[in-house]
């Protein structure tokens, strides 16, 4: 009795402490954004981080204003890595979103995890 409680104990604590991964979207792809982009489609670009704080605040607004927006593309970038995303969108930080309708940007904000102006902001390219 004792053994299996520390076995569930200890799978317990490993998945607290396993790092946040829930996701938005699908990861960033140029090809796909583009075709997005000329079907004139509402697109979200979420640049985030696994490490950042502010995104791990964004990111349940975010699943939600997807499930309740099943028409906006939600694009995720890796802060880390898509260094060439980075550089072609003009972004300089992680948790930055930026909205477009079809090929135009429409609205971009950093750092906000007010769910009132997220929702404020994706709207205007719905």
């Amino acid at each position: 009795m004792f053994s299996r409680f520390l076995t569930l104990a200890i799978a317990a604590a490993l998945l607290a402490s396993a790092p946040f991964t829930a996701q938005a979207g699908q990861p960033f792809d140029a090809h796909a954004f583009q075709q997005a982009q000329a079907a004139g489609k509402s697109i979200l670009v979420d640049v985030t981080a696994p490490w950042c704080p502010t995104c791990k605040q964004q990111r349940p607004i975010l699943q939600q204003v997807e499930k309740d927006q099943p028409s906006l593309q939600v694009f995720e970038v890796d802060f880390d890595t898509a260094k060439d995303v980075l550089k072609r969108l003009r972004v300089q930080y992680q948790s930055t979103l930026i909205v477009f309708k079809g090929a135009q940007e429409v609205g971009r904000s950093t750092g906000d995890t007010d769910p009132d102006r997220i929702r404020a902001l994706i709207a205007r390219g719905l």
